[in-house]
């Protein structure tokens, strides 16, 4: 028996296109995620989930008020799909404005690479999502914006997980 020691061809990213239909695919079946559910008041809650090679799949859970901080994903593309609840994203505008949009159950919304955002439960109901990153996830800058209305990077962490709590 042989041992084939050639090099393997890289993994082609999956685009935004791709991503949002891989989250959309999955949202749509609940018997795939819905017994995976957890919400805890310290916190939002994730688990990985099963995905296509270089590929990370994330369940997050949001209970009100709880969110993220301005921040990219480095060099990952992303997509994520509302599966239950509403999540508001907040985008920095080019005049420096902070612009929030609301996602209702079944939307899903996509993240380019180097693109800035920030997700939170404003609601008063608990959110599910279904997120996608490609290649995986491995770092995060996140960013803040001076009293004159620039943004600035407040510190990168290298990570495999899909965002750190606030």
């Amino acid at each position: 028996m042989s041992i084939d020691l050639s090099p393997r061809p890289a993994l082609t990213p999956l685009g935004v296109d791709a991503l949002s239909a891989l989250t959309r695919s999955i949202a749509a079946r609940p018997e795939l995620w819905r017994p995976l559910v957890r919400f805890q008041e310290s916190g939002r809650w994730w688990i990985r989930l099963d995905g296509p090679p270089d590929v990370d799949v994330w369940l997050l859970t949001w209970l009100p008020s709880q969110g993220t901080e301005l921040h990219d994903h480095g060099a990952s593309a992303a997509a994520f799909t509302i599966a239950a609840g509403t999540l508001t994203e907040i985008r920095p505008h080019s005049d420096g404005r902070l612009v929030p949009q609301d996602f209702a159950a079944g939307q899903t919304q996509t993240v380019d690479p180097g693109d800035l955002h920030d997700v939170l439960n404003t609601g008063t109901e608990p959110a599910v999502s279904i997120h996608a990153y490609s290649t995986r996830l491995t770092r995060m800058t996140y960013w803040a914006t001076t009293a004159d209305g620039r943004l600035v990077p407040t510190r990168t962490v290298e990570t495999d997980e899909p965002e750190t709590d606030t």
